[in-house]
């Protein structure tokens, strides 16, 4: 059982921590905000829920980032004083450079909407290793996707599975042609024109509220402290080789140093024009291990 710390104890990371929490799966969540005052104060009520939803989990709060001192994961989210918002320019580039000299080994887990310009920052001018800062944003709108795929369906969401890619929200891809239902393909079990509308709701989907997102980040960070995950998670990652730079949505598997092995999504022609065309025509990430 580690530690984990929360950067922001806006609604994002009140949210996570509540959830993360609930799971049961960490010693201690450290709420970490130059807001003190509210940071306690949310840690003060989580750790009161605890007896009530039956979970140990230690909660507590401090104003001083130096808080990231022995974290097993590091998690950027957003600032009480702005509740709504994620950690965003450059205030967020100088947390993050404080947070990689001070913890040189957790995984940095980027759970906002808006983090895909920070990782791209963390990667390319901080030197961050690509495995170890990534974001968990896709997760959150393939969450609400295989909602509405169910919907359409009248099915569990729990039975479809499907993956995004590209470069959201202003190019997602998703893998329509390799989604399945029930372990079906997902094209044989709704019509053209159920396809349709799902296809016409992608967009509609972004940016995930604060509660999907923490579920979304807090089912990831779950899942690393188990250790190797074989369940892959559509998420933000970083690419600093051969002239490709930016940060990309991909499936993912996840261990407890962060991103373990990069998946090559499954795509038909089409789709893969268009994710082509989403990253500038760049080539899209094999199947393999991150340095």
């Amino acid at each position: 059982m580690s530690t984990i710390a929360i950067l922001g104890a806006g609604n994002l990371g009140g949210a996570l921590a509540h959830s993360l929490a609930g799971r049961d799966c960490v010693r201690t969540i450290r709420l970490i905000d130059p807001t003190g005052g509210v940071a306690r104060g949310k840690a003060l009520d989580i750790g009161q829920a605890g007896p009530v939803e039956r979970f140990d989990t230690r909660v507590t709060a401090t104003e001083h980032v130096d808080g990231v001192v022995g974290a097993a994961v590091v998690v950027v989210a957003g600032p009480a004083a702005t509740p709504d918002d994620d950690w965003q320019g450059q205030a967020a580039g100088t947390l993050l450079a404080q947070v990689a000299g001070l913890n040189r080994r957790a995984p940095i887990v980027c759970a906002g909407a808006s983090h895909a310009t920070l990782i791209e920052l963390g990667v390319e001018r901080l030197g961050i290793a690509r495995r170890r800062i990534f974001g968990t944003a896709p997760s959150a709108l393939v969450s609400g996707l295989r909602a509405l795929i169910a919907l359409e369906a009248k099915a569990s969401a729990a039975e479809v599975v499907v993956n995004l890619v590209g470069a959201p929200p202003s190019h997602p891809v998703v893998a329509w042609s390799s989604a399945t239902m029930g372990g079906y393909p997902l094209e044989d079990q709704l019509s053209p024109p159920q396809m349709a509308r799902l296809m016409q709701c992608v967009g509609q989907l972004w940016p995930p509220g604060p509660y999907t997102l923490a579920s979304a980040a807090a089912e990831v960070i779950a899942a690393m402290m188990t250790g190797r995950s074989r369940r892959v998670f559509a998420c933000f990652i970083g690419d600093n080789r051969s002239g490709r730079t930016g940060a990309q949505s991909a499936g993912v598997t996840l261990d407890g140093s962060g991103v373990e092995t990069v998946l090559a999504p499954r795509l038909s022609r089409l789709e893969q024009v268009q994710l082509d065309n989403a990253l500038g025509r760049r080539r899209t990430l094999p199947d393999e291990g991150l340095d």
